[in-house]
């Protein structure tokens, strides 16, 4: 797991919001971007919040 959240440089689709949550929380990158997907039929400010994180969430080293 990783130790901080940070923006993934590999395995990155978009700009790497999902794959650096997986890696933070030990994720399969799969299993977040799905979850993110489903979540997307759901009424809420889930668009907003992942732009949000792009933007706060530094790249990876």
């Amino acid at each position: 797991m990783a130790s901080t959240l940070t923006r993934a440089r590999d395995g990155k689709v978009i700009a790497g919001v999902c794959a650096g949550l997986a890696q933070r929380f030990g994720l399969s990158t799969g299993l977040v971007r799905f979850l993110f997907l489903i979540s997307c039929l759901l009424p809420g400010p889930q668009f907003i919040i992942y732009i949000v994180l792009w933007i706060i969430m530094p790249k990876q080293r």
